[in-house]
């Protein structure tokens, strides 16, 4: 039998197949050859790489009102971005939640002369988006345009700001929203816990204070438009803009829309940071299979000298994904835990430090163990010089692709800018990276005592017995929604 018809008559199949063998063995035998040849990529010398911070212009308007600028011809898209000093912690007692419906009703109800209806409509036609977020110490707007409808968005933008009308029907869906969402927080231990970690760690300050269905209920039309009067006005705001625009149409433009914009003679208080919380364990009964544990701890600001040593403290216990030591050892080596890591949020005057799994019933007890024992160790023992310098190249090389595009270049500044960080932050940050040394880590970790830690542990009525057995002074709470 001739086989197959291979279209070469003369050769059967097995032929083909034998001599293609051959061909393929030969290819691999020379690759391996030539592989063995290539020098160690662990070995490989180059020249270092240099990262230079580009700079975007400050302008200052007459009123007071900080506006950056950056440049960026490649796509005909520009994108505004406005930081508000507001948020959560300056809600009234008793109408928390107020910033935030505040910032929400703004963006969906309407602006003087124009339903909301119609500024959603004319922002579609132009293929613009409008985003806005309100958390706890601030708020932020932004617009996303393209460049030939720049004058109309940002005209609609400037009103949003500064004239928008709180239309009660819209006030109405917000307030059903939100109280929705409130209601199926319950249903989500993880949501719960996160939310009932930061009132805990914030102890007594007003900045722990939480919306609940009740406060939600509580507020009015009128309360939105005294909370707009407030803290939107241009001494608490800046501005940045950056893509497809020069910088003297840029200041223009937005003097055009904002400059006349006059600041309140009001002041504001801002809250009082919050007091170093005592070391306790919080117990929320929740009749679920998996339990949620949290860990957390007052930290160093970004202007404090521990700053940088916390950053690798960070990426090392917990955010560094699979070669963290929490990821490592708890999920990795034990399989106790679906995840777990940690987090460290610094602002200008304080900062938060947390750790966190979510593990089934029964593991609980160990992991809580485990994380004590985990954050213990980073300041006993000197970190590995290796495992140092992976942290290192990782959060710097996450660092430099933080500047990928010319509204986050913008961004970077203003927010530097409104944290009240050194005017050289952002250009010295890699060095004082890579000069952090293991007794600074160590001296960093005294922050981080476990019997000092705010500790919160959601889970059934059998895990909080157990753990009740196992420490002294745990507190049984309720979630406050």
């Amino acid at each position: 039998m001739s086989g197959i018809n291979s279209g070469h008559p003369g050769l059967s199949f097995q032929t083909i197949l034998l001599i293609t063998g051959i061909v393929i063995c030969g290819t691999l035998v020379a690759d391996a050859a030539d592989r063995s040849s290539l020098p160690d990529p662990e070995r490989l010398v180059y020249k270092q790489l240099v990262f230079s911070h580009p700079k975007p212009d400050r302008v200052v308007l007459n009123n007071g009102l900080v506006l950056y600028i950056f440049e960026n011809h490649e796509l005909p898209l520009i994108k505004v971005t406005a930081v508000i000093r507001t948020g959560g912690m300056y809600d009234p007692p008793g109408k928390e939640g107020l910033a935030e419906l505040t910032g929400t009703v703004m963006k969906t109800g309407g602006i003087i002369g124009m339903p909301g209806s119609v500024v959603d409509e004319t922002l579609e036609q132009m293929a613009a988006a409008l985003h806005s977020s309100i958390d706890r110490d601030s708020g932020i707007f932004s617009l996303s345009c393209m460049s030939k409808d720049l004058e109309n968005g940002i005209d609609i933008f400037s009103r949003i700001l500064r004239k928008p009308a709180f239309e009660e029907t819209k006030l109405s869906l917000a307030k059903d929203l939100k109280t929705g969402e409130l209601r199926r927080i319950a249903d989500q231990p993880q949501k719960l816990a996160f939310r009932e970690f930061g009132r805990l760690i914030h102890a007594d300050s007003l900045r722990g204070r939480l919306a609940t269905r009740g406060s939600i209920g509580r507020i009015q039309r009128d309360d939105l438009i005294r909370c707009h009067d407030l803290f939107y006005r241009p001494d608490r705001v800046m501005i940045s803009i950056s893509g497809d625009i020069g910088r003297m149409e840029a200041e223009a433009i937005v003097n055009r829309y904002f400059g006349t914009w006059t600041a309140s003679k009001e002041k504001v208080d801002t809250p009082p940071l919050p007091r170093t919380p005592e070391g306790r364990i919080y117990a929320l009964s929740k009749d679920v299979p998996q339990s949620v544990v949290l860990f957390g701890w007052i930290a160093p600001s970004k202007n404090d000298i521990h700053f940088f040593p916390f950053e690798l403290i960070d990426f090392i216990t917990g955010s560094g994904g699979f070669r963290s030591r929490m990821f490592q050892e708890i999920r990795t080596d034990r399989g106790l835990a679906y995840s777990t890591g940690s987090f460290y949020t610094a602002k200008s005057e304080y900062g938060l430090f947390g750790a966190y799994a979510f593990t089934k019933s029964e593991s609980t007890l160990e992991v809580v163990s485990l994380i004590r024992r985990i954050i213990r160790e980073v300041g006993q023992k000197p970190i590995p010089a290796e495992e140092l310098k992976r942290a290192k190249n990782a959060i710097l090389n996450s660092f430099i692709f933080s500047f990928t595009s010319a509204d986050k270049i913008v961004v970077q500044q203003m927010m530097r800018e409104y944290d009240q960080l050194s005017a050289d932050y952002l250009d010295t940050y890699e060095s004082k990276i890579n000069n952090v040394t293991t007794d600074e880590i160590k001296k960093a970790a005294g922050y981080l005592d476990p019997d000092g830690a705010v500790v919160l542990i959601i889970g059934n009525d059998k895990v909080i017995e157990e753990i009740s057995r196992s420490f002294d002074g745990v507190q049984r709470i309720e979630g406050s929604i």
